[in-house]
């Protein structure tokens, strides 16, 4: 099976342009995020980033950084990820984005075995499918087919917009898997770790700081890091 990290990213961010190059400890913000990626097992990554002139940049440095990277229009992100997968040949993607530096690797590699185990075509560990992870800490998985039947039914703009919004919307036309509870029994979906604004990239730049931070940073260990940083 093909197995794929892609890895949404761009530099026109409304809230907090040019983000995903931006220096956390004296690396982009994007090199974080890739190194948590680069622990999830049987994956390869690829960014995906617009066609746009702005965003040559982060091709670049995906290029001196020997990581793969493609790119397609910046708001049909739906027609990004197809054209992609075909591409690639992809079986399986895991969803990730530019924003999350402290992805769980984790976590994720345990959503893929189950994605596979039990042959669904979505799958989440999401805060907001109630696996009290932190947002930021989640991701997506989605087959080839969900993608391509997501491909050919979409009509609102909505769902050009959000890889999942079809999917999430038409429950019935897809086997799902929520992996509620990946973060135990405490609810921490209350607690951002996703960069959208100066305010977050400041506060996860101090844990990143931190002397006790590394990129394979255990679940527990990581809520310890906040704990003391930011809470």
């Amino acid at each position: 099976m093909r197995n794929f990290i892609f890895l949404q990213a761009r530099m026109g961010s409304s809230r907090l342009p040019g983000k995903t190059l931006k220096l956390m400890n004296g690396k982009p913000l994007i090199y974080w995020v890739v190194k948590r990626l680069e622990l999830i097992n049987d994956c390869k990554i690829v960014i995906l980033t617009s066609n746009l002139q702005k965003d040559d940049i982060l091709e670049k440095w995906c290029n001196e950084n020997n990581i793969l990277c493609f790119r397609g229009s910046e708001d049909n992100v739906l027609e990004r990820y197809y054209k992609a997968a075909i591409y690639y040949n992809a079986d399986n993607i895991i969803r990730a984005t530019g924003d999350n530096p402290l992805v769980e690797p984790y976590f994720a590699s345990e959503l893929l075995k189950k994605h596979i185990k039990f042959k669904v075509d979505y799958s989440s560990n999401k805060s907001e499918i109630g696996s009290n992870l932190p947002d930021g800490l989640g991701v997506e998985i989605f087959t080839f087919k969900a993608l391509e039947v997501s491909m050919q039914n979409s009509t609102m703009q909505h769902h050009f917009e959000h890889v999942n919004e079809y999917i999430l919307e038409n429950k019935d036309k897809f086997k799902i898997y929520k992996d509620c509870n990946a973060g135990g029994f405490i609810d921490r979906s209350n607690i951002r770790l996703t960069v959208d604004t100066q305010e977050d990239f400041y506060k996860i730049t101090k844990i990143i700081n931190n002397s006790r931070f590394k990129t394979v940073l255990l679940y527990e260990e990581l809520l310890r890091l906040v704990d003391e940083n930011i809470s």
